[in-house]
């Protein structure tokens, strides 16, 4: 089954500076230990959400909104996609992200597809 992981940042970003240049290594290492883990498809990396335009629709029009639609605190920091045998084993690869250690969080989705 395919399952979308969303992290949202949180704290983490703020915590993760505050750690030692050891620790940090020791984060990016597991980031990028997970982008190598079977079953992982990684996507580009996201902009800050400073950086994001929020769009919706109202009576037929078009509205924009500079930022993200919800507070920086819960922005999704990243997004990748894992194909795993069950919600378990899913579990196991989020509990992974060093962002659900410092005061974040990842959200699983199973994928649905669409014809």
């Amino acid at each position: 089954m395919k399952y979308v992981m969303l992290t949202y940042q949180g704290d983490a970003q703020e915590r993760q500076a505050a750690l030692s240049e050891e620790e940090q290594k020791q984060v990016y290492a597991d980031y990028q230990g997970i982008n190598l883990t079977p079953g992982v498809t990684s996507v580009p990396r996201m902009g800050p959400p400073e950086n994001a335009t929020t769009v919706r629709v109202e009576g037929g029009k078009i509205l924009t909104t500079d930022g993200p639609f919800i507070g920086m605190k819960e922005a999704v920091g990243s997004v990748f996609i894992l194909e795993a045998d069950d919600l378990d084993a899913a579990i196991e690869v989020a509990a992974r992200v060093p962002a659900a250690r410092y005061g974040g969080a990842v959200e699983i989705r199973p994928s649905e597809v669409y014809c």
